[in-house]
């Protein structure tokens, strides 16, 4: 299946459920069938099969006729990610090469900013209002007909999506019809299911996690989008809607739950929530549910090269771990029904259960490829099975930990410390908001461990009192040797922390360190 067939799909069966809703414009799945016909028709009159598309926006209703449009065209629409600086926009626009750049008005002065750096694009168009030396967007789409479009191969690559960067220059990951199809079913057979879904949209749409809009339009359910993470525009959104599910980072809860507007807003319908993109600390967990004892929680594994997720704890083993007090609640769950995922050693060998290795995947949704980067490609292959770079371990019952990223690891005196150990330890204590764990040079341990805190409004401590904390629970060779104190904890726009950020920072002398 294609993934530009998903509107036609769900236009058979809802032909008149809402399919994306943004403030008070709605697109019903028949419109939305229709559009992203007019939008592939027109693209081929301005551009070829095999061009790259790049568009530039926060979360709206174009951005989600982009989404099956451009590859239904045999392109390649290209994320661009729009809290990049110009000069980061210029990198990758121009590694990626697009023929046809769609800039949202707002952020068409960043374009125009570089706009002789970006020699391959032809065509800007504008979404909202017009703009000199920009074609209208609207009026592209205006101009196409609602009639389907030749089919291109499962094998021509419809998105183009660049990794977040936090370990070095982000590479384009190439995922094919086929990959993304392949994501979209996995999650369909494997994630709980929900019927009369109304499902709010909050990651950004140039993540890989807006493939859950493309799951969520196959199942025909009604979607809202939220144009960029705002919590109190989320919670009236919720109560206006009536919205039943929608997911999140970690980092986007913790700032809900501790919003001071949250209690003023009628939250009773949101019944399921998401949670990815980075781990979740069991004591965010659990204040969640407190506050929230109607929703039910589920998580996963992913990534941007496997075009989605592949493996799931479900709401029901949720429950039971909460209830139970079952260790699985650290887990990331159990391997969903359409990948294969293994814990290997250096050797590709498994490893037994309890012991950590390197997760590894195999399946249909693993990316084809790096752009232009047939290096970093053959690097992350082995025989077959790619190389997430995150450490993990098995349970004797099949659930997975992720321990931590292989080059979050810090190595002082010659023993491992895998920071998120640490920082879980750190969320326990009631005056941390935000933790992050990363490794300093050290010229006698080679490196120490140093802490980054926010800490919650009207909560006081030190580094003394934190330090002393993790040494209560944690070995005393991985308690942090340093802390600095920071407003809030530097993150890209899907919640994870830019630990590369951090490292710079204390690098710099850009944070104050107390011991």
């Amino acid at each position: 299946m294609l993934l530009s067939e998903v509107p036609v799909h769900a236009a058979h069966r809802a032909p008149d459920r809402v399919a994306v809703r943004l403030d008070e414009r709605a697109i019903t799945y028949s419109q939305m069938r229709d559009d992203c016909w007019r939008l592939g028709q027109a693209l081929l009159g301005i551009a070829q099969p095999g061009d790259r598309v790049a568009i530039l926006a926060e979360n709206c209703l174009e951005y989600a006729l982009c989404y099956y449009a451009v590859p239904g065209a045999g392109m390649t629409l290209t994320f661009l990610n729009y809290r990049l600086a110009p000069a980061e926009l210029a990198w990758i626009i121009n590694d990626a090469a697009p023929s046809v750049l769609i800039v949202q008005d707002k952020y068409l002065g960043a374009i125009r900013a570089i706009r002789d750096q970006i020699p391959s694009v032809r065509h800007l168009l504008v979404i909202g209002a017009a703009a000199e030396g920009a074609a209208s967007f609207d009026a592209l789409l205006a101009s196409g007909t609602p009639q389907p479009l030749p089919p291109p191969s499962e094998d021509s690559i419809a998105w183009l999506l660049y990794t977040s960067g936090t370990t070095g220059l982000p590479k384009g990951a190439m995922l094919t019809h086929r990959n993304v199809m392949a994501a979209v079913f996995n999650s369909l057979v494997s994630w709980d299911k929900e019927p009369d879904s109304h499902y709010l949209l909050t990651f950004p749409m140039y993540h890989v996690a807006g493939y859950g809009m493309v799951v969520n339009h196959l199942r025909g359910a009604e979607l809202t989008i939220l144009p960029n993470f705002v919590p109190e525009a989320l919670f009236a959104i919720i109560e206006r809607h009536r919205i039943t599910s929608t997911a999140a980072a970690p980092t986007m809860i913790a700032l809900l739950l501790d919003h001071p507007a949250m209690p003023g807003y009628d939250l009773s319908s949101l019944r399921n929530v998401g949670y990815g993109a980075s781990a979740m600390p069991a004591a965010v967990l659990l204040r969640a549910r407190e506050k929230w004892p109607q929703v039910r929680f589920g998580t996963g594994f992913g990534m941007t090269e496997l075009a989605g997720n592949v493996m799931v704890l479900t709401a029901d083993e949720h429950d039971r771990a909460i209830d139970e007090g079952l260790p699985i609640l650290n887990s990331v769950g159990r391997q969903m029904l359409l990948a294969r995922v293994r814990v290997v050693n250096e050797a590709m060998g498994d490893v037994a259960p309890g012991v950590e290795g390197e997760i590894v995947v195999k399946g249909d949704q693993v990316l084809t490829g790096y752009w232009r980067n047939p290096e970093a490609t053959a690097k992350a292959f082995t025989d077959g099975w790619f190389h997430t770079g995150d450490v993990g371990r098995w349970d004797a019952d099949g659930y997975l930990t992720i321990v931590d990223r292989k080059k979050d690891m810090i190595v002082t005196g010659g023993e491992n410390v895998y920071p998120r150990e640490v920082e879980e330890v750190l969320y326990r204590h009631p005056a941390v908001l935000e933790a992050a764990v990363v490794g300093m040079a050290d010229p006698v341990w080679g490196e120490s461990v140093v802490a980054i805190i926010a800490t919650r409004d009207g909560e006081a401590t030190d580094a003394a009192a934190l330090i002393r904390h993790c040494r209560d629970h944690i070995a005393s060779y991985k308690k942090p040797k340093a802390v600095a104190f920071i407003a809030e904890l530097p993150k890209n726009a899907s919640g994870k922390v830019l630990k590369r950020t951090l490292r710079d920072m204390l690098a710099d002398g850009g944070l104050m360190l107390e011991r």
